[in-house]
């Protein structure tokens, strides 16, 4: 049996009724073919779910019958990426598949040997949205009731700070000593990813991140692309910390 398809709806209302419209009634109308009597899952994104059942469908908009609602706790801990830019698609590959893998959030880092640059203007706004709809889609692809925040883009010295911030830091190296499976990971709080441009992280940059509080890893004997590591990684911290347990 699949999984009944997930609509955002934010604010979820408290009543037993909700009209789904706009571009997500439209979707579920048009794109998913959502029939009377179907039966759809509703998110606010913030952990809220609640599943429901199609009255009637029109062109642009789905008139749904709540059945049950639940909010659910966010995952511990919780796993924030900071993806370097990638160049053409590969940065927003990179975050979907870190949200189907079930990132928490994202920051876009600015490092040394990026070679995308998103400068602040229309260009960097445009790129930074197509980050914020890849992780919005692929959150409900993965039927996700938590979505991922995609911060605003930041460099290193900001990057640090989130470092210092957090339960844990972990840098994405080939060169590393220390394996991911070896390290103690925090049972809850922010633990912060980080993975590096095709370039590979600077030295300069291992040391603030290092001295801020980050420990450089590594995955494996293979030296993995920047838009695939992040996932691969994700799925060792899933088992490894539990968010992959039962429930």
């Amino acid at each position: 049996m699949t999984t009944a398809p997930l609509f955002l709806c934010d604010p979820l209302p408290p009543g037993d009724s909700v009209v789904l419209d706009g571009a997500e009634g439209r979707h579920a109308a048009t794109v998913k073919r959502i029939r009377v009597g179907e039966v759809v899952q509703l998110t606010d994104g913030r952990g809220t779910l609640a599943h429901a059942v199609a009255e009637t469908v029109g062109r642009d908009q789905v008139t749904l019958r709540l059945t049950a609602r639940a909010a659910l706790p966010a995952p511990a801990p919780r796993v924030l990426l900071a993806q370097a830019l990638v160049k053409g698609d590969r940065g927003e590959l990179a975050v979907e598949l870190a949200t189907e893998a079930g990132v928490d959030g994202v920051l876009p880092w600015r490092a040394a040997r990026c070679v995308a640059r998103w400068d602040d203007g229309p260009r960097g706004d445009k790129a930074l949205a197509r980050w914020r709809s890849t992780a919005r889609e692929a959150a409900k692809q993965a039927r996700r009731p938590w979505l991922p925040v995609v911060e605003e883009p930041l460099g290193t010295a900001a990057l640090a700070r989130w470092v210092a911030q957090g339960a844990g830091a972990l840098v994405l190296h080939e060169g590393a000593t220390a394996s991911l499976v070896d390290v103690d990971l925090p049972a809850s709080g922010d633990l912060l990813l980080v993975v590096g441009p095709e370039g590979g992280v600077t030295d300069d940059e291992i040391d603030v991140l290092v001295a801020a509080g980050a420990r450089p890893v590594r995955l494996g004997a293979e030296v993995l692309r920047a838009s695939t590591a992040a996932a691969v990684a994700l799925g060792a911290l899933g088992v490894r910390t539990g968010r992959w347990g039962a429930g």
